[in-house]
């Protein structure tokens, strides 16, 4: 199943003809629109899905008897529009960790975006002063409440997958003796994310998919999931350990090396820039950015 919202209102994305498995376009895809289709049983926020998963899950698997109407991809927003947490996780890539300047084999950081920054498909977000960069990453969505879980049932309180772009501004993040990551990472539209959350049960291999994004057409990171340091079960057991994770918490879970940076010379985003980013199975999200 994928889940959207559509300006503001939650719909099932139906697959569109001859768009395969990889879900990069919706082209022709069409929206069930959730309370429209459960005769009110649910409501229309797509946040509120999530504190009723399952029962939300078991009647969504009749969505495609349904009738739909085009999708229109200008009005999707944010999947998961006011999380509660927000997690986000460095390091978590040995690349990524050596290109940084950490051993590769270095323990991955955790901090918070704070969940004003989280924005959806197709926004422009305005740049503020210093050195803005981009990290592309595979998002988490929990489905199900959790404390100290094991690795066997970390799935289980999973609801689905989703793109994000952890953007972060470095002057802001890396000032004083102690970095403010979560400050520097936390501007109006620093958390792009969508286009759609996509269930487990969609992927052939949900630990390994193909990740990537361009900036203005040129590749600038490119890796599978499989590469991550600690894996999608080992980071809710870790983040459980410590934290209850609550339904529609989302959780970035770190970006491959090719970061802005740490190229020669550094390259940060301009005005009319244009980043898209993509990750197997679910598609891409498209971001741009003006002064």
């Amino acid at each position: 199943m994928r889940l959207a919202n559509l300006a503001g209102r939650a719909v099932v994305v139906t697959p569109s003809t001859g768009s395969g498995t990889g879900g990069a376009t919706a082209s022709g895809a069409g929206a069930v629109d959730v309370e429209r289709a459960s005769n009110g049983r649910f409501g229309p926020d797509p946040q509120a899905l999530f504190d009723e998963w399952d029962a939300f899950a078991a009647w969504a698997g009749q969505v495609p008897d349904a009738p739909s109407t085009p999708l229109d991809e200008s009005a999707l927003r944010a999947p998961v529009p006011r999380p509660r947490q927000v997690f986000a996780i460095g390091l978590n890539y040995a690349e990524h960790a050596a290109e940084a300047g950490y051993p590769p084999d270095a323990m991955p950081v955790t901090f918070t975006k704070f969940p004003t920054s989280i924005v959806g498909q197709d926004e422009v977000i305005e740049l503020p002063d210093g050195n803005v960069d981009w990290e592309v990453e595979l998002v988490v969505v929990i489905g199900r409440e959790g404390h100290k879980l094991d690795r066997h049932s970390a799935w289980d309180h999973v609801a689905g997958l989703t793109i994000g772009q952890d953007l972060s501004e470095r002057i802001t993040q890396l000032q004083g003796s102690a970095p403010q990551f979560s400050l520097g990472k936390s501007f109006p539209g620093f958390g792009p994310t969508g286009p759609w959350l996509v269930t487990p049960d969609e992927f052939a291999d949900r630990d390994d998919l193909a990740i990537s994004c361009t900036l203005s057409g040129e590749q600038m990171q490119s890796s599978r999931t499989s590469m991550m340091l600690y894996d999608v079960p080992e980071l809710l057991v870790r983040l459980s350990a410590v934290c209850r994770l609550l339904p529609g918490d989302i959780i970035f879970s770190g970006t491959p090396a090719g970061i802005g940076n740490r190229r020669t010379p550094p390259r940060f985003l301009g005005p009319e820039d244009v980043l898209v980013s993509e990750i197997e199975g679910i598609g891409t999200l498209t971001t741009r950015f003006t002064r």
